[in-house]
């Protein structure tokens, strides 16, 4: 097999996102395997139309029941809000077809489960799947890990992550899917915090054991398009500090109502000898602290993570022509496809998706009970 006819689920923004990857990644990437942007699955045929003309898909279906049954589709993309996933991917992944599921991997434990369990018997046939936690193919991102891998700063202290938005900071914000706990699974907490939960546990190799939680609903209901308003079941924003398996002490904080901050993902790990830091806001420069330097002259560093050496960066531009956020989804594919050429199992795993899932439902319970609480499955 030389190329992979891809069906995609959902075509709003992750679904936008999604397709420019899928454009971009055999021009610049020559993955192993080329996509074929085979067919975009939506409940309206008139919208689902529109997007797969605009986003270069070569047909459409009104029911994603429909791709499982197509011979000319072997990769299921899954951009659908979260009560969707594990409905489908379980689906795809019985029927032989490859799957990749947006974060976060579900709306709860048993949902996740579910699909880890579905991902194991697929993976027997030699199917694969992957969850969706672009920031990893962030190269400045993958860079920091490699730091720390490296020992470049030594034995990791403090992990310190936020996640700032602001674009429900004013209350007439219009209600949306995302704010509707059967439909979202949570707010904040899932949205964004799943993503520093597993940026930070990719840069350092820790894993989260316990955390304790609060969440915040600013604004309890939000005006609906039409007149009127619903209730607001998610949360507005989390707050949690956490103890990693190798003695680690972190802190998160994700917020969709921090005013004035538009999409700041920012990560500081400090080490025995050294510590990184990273700004999504500035996402092609990583600073480094070297402990060992000369304290005279030593402080953080910026290194421009644009060089051919860099990771992803040489399938691009030359040094010092920037990448930005779409980058992210095409390095995503890239390795997706080269995993399931190689018949090795792509990173991350849904099993990588269900320990998130258990961090989310480990924070929700701590906010709601008030005492600290272990995270399950890290024994």
């Amino acid at each position: 097999m030389t190329t992979v006819g891809v069906g995609m689920v959902g075509h709003a923004f992750m679904g936008r996102a999604h397709s420019q990857a899928w454009r971009s990644v055999g021009p610049f990437f020559g993955p192993p395997l080329t996509p074929v942007m085979t067919a975009l699955a939506g409940r309206s045929a008139e919208r689902a139309g529109a997007a797969a003309a605009t986003l270069g898909w070569a047909s459409v279906e009104t029911d994603w029941k429909e791709l499982l049954r197509r011979d000319d589709v072997q990769l299921i993309d899954i951009c659908t809000p979260g009560d969707g996933h594990a409905e489908i991917a379980v689906a795809a992944l019985d029927a032989g077809k490859h799957v990749l599921c947006e974060k976060p991997l579900a709306n709860t434990v048993a949902e996740a489960e579910a699909m880890v369990a579905a991902a194991g018997r697929a993976r027997e046939r030699g199917v694969r799947s992957m969850v969706g936690f672009n920031y990893r193919r962030v190269p400045a991102v993958t860079l920091a890990r490699r730091l720390v891998a490296d020992g470049r700063i030594g034995t990791v202290r403090h992990i310190r992550a936020q996640y700032l938005q602001d674009w429900l900071a004013d209350p007439e914000a219009p209600f949306s899917w995302r704010m509707d706990r059967d439909r979202a699974g949570s707010g904040a907490l899932g949205d964004i915090a799943s993503h520093i939960v597993d940026t930070a546990q990719f840069i350092t190799g820790h894993t989260l054991t316990g955390v304790s939680a609060t969440l915040e609903t600013f604004v309890p209901e939000r005006p609906v398009p039409g007149g009127g308003t619903a209730p607001v079941t998610v949360d507005d924003a989390a707050l949690f500090i956490g103890r990693t398996d190798r003695g680690a002490l972190a802190s998160f904080e994700a917020t969709r109502v921090a005013t004035g901050r538009k999409n700041a993902l920012r990560i500081e790990v400090s080490g025995s000898s050294g510590a990184l830091s990273f700004d999504l806001e500035s996402l092609n420069e990583l600073w480094f602290y070297d402990g060992d330097e000369d304290g005279a002259t030593a402080g953080f560093r910026r290194i421009v993570v644009t060089e051919p050496d860099h990771p992803y960066t040489g399938r691009w531009w030359p040094p010092g022509h920037v990448l930005g956020y779409e980058h992210t989804f095409t390095h995503q594919m890239a390795d997706l496809l080269t995993a399931i050429a190689d018949g090795t199992d792509p990173s991350p795993s849904f099993a990588d998706g269900l320990q998130i899932q258990r961090v989310l439902a480990a924070v929700a319970d701590s906010a709601a009970s008030r005492r600290w609480v272990d995270i399950e499955g890290n024994d």
